[in-house]
């Protein structure tokens, strides 16, 4: 039994005048996400021109000595022209030279290394643990739209809208670590010292993240999913009497997921940025309590180097999006 196509013959024909060569959709999309990320290093280097007066006078106080100040502003490169300090932090970037933290004087890209498993494994578990929620929640209730169960799920997930993550990470924390006692309240076990220590660990503020996303999942591939169902190959797989799970999650919910996959791709690059307050609680050695300790210490090669980081996981993120859209629908090419 043949499943009818999506596509026309419109969508499938070579544009007027032979069609464009085969690799110039990568080559545009490639300038693109070289160029957001030229802006981004630009904006990233110009923190220092946007600090009043000196930025060694900024770091080291009002205490510091004249000599003192310009020690640090020869030590970093601080009194050279915009340009000049562009081109040579781009040219040490290009080498995995993000130069060397205020703080600690360490390199700064070590220093993120080391920070950056925390934070990528809960990104990872929160993403995770709303999808494997959200996907057939929100499956079930745009094939049943209108019903209890819908309703159900839209009142739990309006609700869960309205509360803020510190809050959830609070209430978490009260209920299954301090009452129950299934988690620790706070602190970081690597995976280096076992599965199961990190994963108790990490579980509670991934949790806490993913009550986050989870409404907005939720609603959004809901209404995608009943707005499907009302497709006409939908109803045509429909009356050929295949199994409703089968219709649903073959026919219904790849077409379905094009926004969620977007709204999932904008959520990482988030997640990875904004865990500073999950973080917090939990006392996390991530991302977010480096750029704690980094801001108000004026570290700016320490904020340069976690600007620069966010910027290229949303590039990537984007481009693996874009990726996907062609294998969800393939209507979808590349123009």
């Amino acid at each position: 039994m043949s499943t009818p196509t999506l596509e026309s013959p419109a969508a499938t024909a070579p544009p007027p005048g032979g069609g464009s060569r085969p690799g110039a959709p990568l080559a545009r999309r490639l300038l693109r996400l070289l160029a957001v990320l030229a802006l981004v290093t630009l904006a990233a280097t110009a923190l220092v021109d946007l600090i009043p007066g000196s930025p060694a006078a900024a770091i080291l106080g009002p205490t510091a000595t004249p000599e003192q100040v310009a020690a640090l502003d020869a030590e970093y490169g601080f009194d050279r022209p915009f340009l000049t300090r562009y081109t040579e932090w781009l040219g040490g970037a290009l080498t995995g030279d993000l130069g060397q933290s205020v703080q600690s004087g360490q390199p700064v890209l070590d220093t993120i290394l080391s920070r950056l498993p925390v934070t990528l494994e809960l990104t990872l578990l929160a993403l995770v643990i709303s999808l494997l929620i959200a996907v057939p929640l929100a499956v079930l209730s745009g094939y049943r739209a209108g019903g209890r169960f819908d309703r159900a799920v839209s009142a739990i997930s309006s609700g869960l809208l309205a509360v803020p993550v510190f809050v959830a990470a609070v209430v978490l924390i009260y209920l299954l670590a301090v009452t129950l006692r299934w988690f620790p309240v706070s602190g970081w076990s690597p995976l280096s010292e076992g599965l199961t220590n990190n994963l108790r660990h990490a579980l509670l503020p991934a949790i806490a993240l993913a009550v986050g996303e989870l409404p907005a999942f939720l609603r959004l591939l809901r209404g995608d999913v009943a707005a499907t169902m009302r497709e006409d190959f939908v109803r045509t797989a429909t009356a050929r009497g295949l199994p409703p799970r089968y219709v649903l999650f073959r026919h219904v919910l790849r077409p379905s997921s094009l926004s969620l996959v977007t709204v999932a791709g904008v959520a990482l690059g988030r997640l990875l940025a904004g865990s500073i307050v999950v973080e917090s609680l939990f006392a996390l050695p991530g991302l977010g309590g480096l750029a704690i300790q980094s801001v108000p210490a004026k570290d700016i090669p320490t904020v340069q180097g976690l600007v620069v980081l966010v910027a290229v996981v949303y590039v990537l993120v984007n481009a693996a999006v874009d990726a996907c859209y062609a294998v969800l629908d393939p209507r979808i090419r590349t123009r």
